[in-house]
């Protein structure tokens, strides 16, 4: 948690407001700020989520549900937002109520309006299960929930505090910071614009926007013409006026090619990468060289906002740009380019899986995640051959980043959606088998691994069958078949071993081989074949197949009574898995690091090392913590970390880990001396 959006402009105003609501939030556990869009209820409600974290023992979690157009995907994005990536198969729902039962947490659910039946009924869910749970939402209309106490908000005021007025003052200074509001003219004519505008934020900040190229007078005089213009009010319902004008003119004021991108970017769900917007709205007029001059009018404009060297889009802006993109006749044609591209992403991160860009193609499908989704969806409708290839070559990616829920959505409908054979089918059976195997389906795993190896026959491709041995292969290892395990994959491997730039797998089964041979207790030999992943994967520079090299050589250095060793392997598995973001490994490297700790006699480090771990198996909806195969050598280590610093420090420091916040928890348990070797 602790994921509250940056706030890259002042708070102006909203005194009143913000003490009413923070106010609700110590007696209500359902509040909603209700008003309509571009009003400010977002921003009041990320200043109250910051006094809250203050007061919270497990802090605020924040879910932007603005991206979302999919029901299907609204328990996922909670989940994610609330530290949960569930790898079971129990219902979601089940699972995030069980996950928050004993928490005292804020959940901010921002832009709700497009979800008001589904974010009703999951609120309902989760304040039933969750006595310590508050939800604030942020909607253009009430839920309708039970006990729901809802807080109207209202434009900025134009009189008495006059805040509008301040935050004028405020943006106009960031945007033309030579300008003096203490000229009589120039003070009425900036009081002019904020009463036209009716005291919207978003439509004054989209009028400061002008001051660039404008003056106050000059904008205040232009304003007041189109309002004399817009008299139906069949057309322009009084409530939305004001906003529409301020919008409406901002977007006449646009270069052509500025409307034109501001149009085609509505297409996007998360947060816009410049490659990507090049890739999807270059065409026509609009040429890839004029993209960078028009992403930064627009931000100059307020009508993109830059994080970094991305940027999003306020959802009331996209909403505008969505209708032009009507009007212009391109929706169908951008919406096909869009998942085209995110298709075509998938396929270059795939290609890439084995590589030294390993890590920086799981950061781009993470960062892309929204964009990803929606082209699919897409896809499912319109090109469901394509939206096969894509899910199958997203599938592990999802995988390690624990978007489990989803990637068997989507697997499981594209599957279904087109089963004609071919290498991209026996891709997408693989994913969903493994999909099926972390879950711990394993019976439905292992179906889909047998029509993986039969759709791979019929490929007569040496990578479908090393994905069918690799899926069936891990299905065999956690359902406790360790021989069965090997012998697929050592078969698959000396029958189809090549080069692993074009059959990628054959690493995958490698690292499965290893992983049963420690399971059969043959660690001579899982530790060379550890040794050979290892040096494998550092020729080609990957981290995913060396993280788990690095596990199963300190287990097997463990075992083999080299807890120093151990330390270093467990050490390096956890680095590369933190880098990949990959929770399940984390968890498991966590366990073994404590494990060689215990064995060193650093009780402390060991009991922080547990606690830490046992916080991430929760997350992935492990609760008893830990590998199966390994439980009883585990207890045996705990037995050994306690005795060395009794049971008061042992559960302190185990405590301490497990309620720390997982990132740091991890940073801290890495950052910790080895005993001994204070250089290490």
């Amino acid at each position: 948690m602790g994921n509250l959006p940056h706030e890259t402009t002042s708070f102006v105003g909203r005194r009143t407001e913000l003490a009413v609501l923070e106010a609700s939030i110590e007696k209500h556990r359902l509040i909603t700020l209700i008003g309509s869009g571009g009003v400010g209820k977002s921003r009041l409600a990320l200043r109250a989520a910051r006094t809250a974290v203050e007061r919270r023992p497990d802090a605020v979690a924040w879910v932007d549900l603005s991206p979302l157009y999919d029901e299907r995907l609204l328990l996922s994005t909670v989940s994610e937002a609330v530290g949960l990536l569930d790898h079971t198969t129990r219902s979601p729902v089940e699972a995030l109520c069980e996950w928050l039962a004993n928490r005292k947490l804020l959940l901010v659910l921002d832009c709700c309006e497009r979800l008001v039946d589904a974010c009703r009924h999951l609120v309902g869910e989760l304040l039933t299960a969750a006595p310590g749970l508050t939800v604030l939402a942020t909607s253009r209309h009430p839920l309708g929930a039970t006990d729901e106490h809802r807080i109207d908000v209202t434009p900025l005021p134009l009189d008495g505090d006059e805040d509008a007025l301040q935050l004028f003052r405020d943006r106009a200074g960031r945007i033309a910071p030579q300008l003096s509001l203490d000229d009589p003219r120039t003070a009425g004519a900036a009081a002019e614009i904020c009463r036209r505008l009716e005291g919207i934020p978003l439509a004054v900040e989209l009028a400061c926007a002008r001051l660039g190229d404008s003056s106050v007078e000059q904008i205040a005089a232009r304003l007041t013409s189109r309002f004399d213009i817009l008299t139906d009010k069949n057309v322009w319902p009084q409530r939305h006026r004001a906003l529409r004008t301020a919008i409406g003119w901002s977007h006449e004021l646009c270069a052509p090619l500025e409307r034109l991108l501001w149009a085609r970017l509505s297409v996007f769900r998360g947060q816009i990468d410049p490659e990507d917007a090049v890739a999807v709205c270059t065409g026509g007029p609009l040429a890839a060289a004029d993209i960078p001059a028009a992403l930064a009018g627009l931000v100059a404009q307020s009508v993109l906002r830059q994080d970094g060297s991305r940027y999003r889009m306020l959802d009331t802006l996209r909403e505008y740009g969505a209708m032009w993109l009507a009007e212009l006749g391109e929706e169908r044609l951008i919406a096909d380019r869009h998942a085209a591209h995110f298709a075509e992403l998938t396929r270059q991160a795939y290609a890439g899986w084995l590589g030294p860009r390993q890590v920086a193609w799981y950061r781009r499908v993470a960062d892309t995640h929204a964009d990803l989704c929606a082209a699919i969806e897409h896809l499912l409708r319109s090109d469901p051959a394509t939206a096969v290839e894509m899910a199958g070559r997203a599938g592990l990616f999802w995988s390690c980043c624990g978007h489990l829920h989803e990637a068997r959505n989507f697997l499981e409908r594209a599957v279904d959606a087109h089963d004609a054979p071919g290498p991209d089918h026996t891709r997408a059976l693989w994913a969903l088998g493994i999909v099926l195997a972390l879950q711990g389906d394993h019976e439905a795993a292992y179906r889909y691994g047998e029509e993986c190896g039969i759709s791979a026959w019929h490929d007569k491709d040496p990578e479908s069958r090393l994905l069918a041995a690799h899926t069936l292969g891990f299905t065999s290892l956690l359902m406790g078949r360790p021989q069965a395990a090997y012998t697929l994959c050592d078969r698959a491997v000396r029958t189809l071993s090549g080069d692993p730039v074009k059959t990628p797998s054959q690493l995958r089964c490698m690292v499965i081989r290893v992983f049963a041979l420690s399971a059969l207790g043959r660690l001579e030999e899982a530790g060379e074949e550890a040794t050979a992943v290892q040096r494998l994967s550092m020729r080609y520079g990957e981290r995913w197949s060396r993280a788990y090299a690095d596990h199963q050589l300190a287990l097997v250095q463990l075992m083999q009574g080299k807890p120093r060793e151990a330390e270093g392997h467990a050490r390096a598995m956890l680095l590369g898995k933190f880098e990949l973001r990959d929770s399940f490994g984390i968890a498991l490297g966590l366990d073994l690091l404590a494990g060689a700790m215990a064995a060193q006699g650093n009780g402390v480090g060991a009991a922080h090392a547990y606690g830490a771990g046992l916080a991430h198996w929760h997350m992935i909806g492990h609760p008893e913590g830990g590998s199966p195969e390994l439980a009883a050598v585990r207890a045996e280590w705990e037995r050994q970390a306690r005795e060395a610093v009794g049971g008061p420090a042992y559960d302190s420091a185990f405590n301490e880990g497990l309620v720390d916040d997982r990132e740091k928890g991890l940073v801290r348990v890495l950052q910790g001396p080895v005993p001994g070797d204070e250089g290490f």
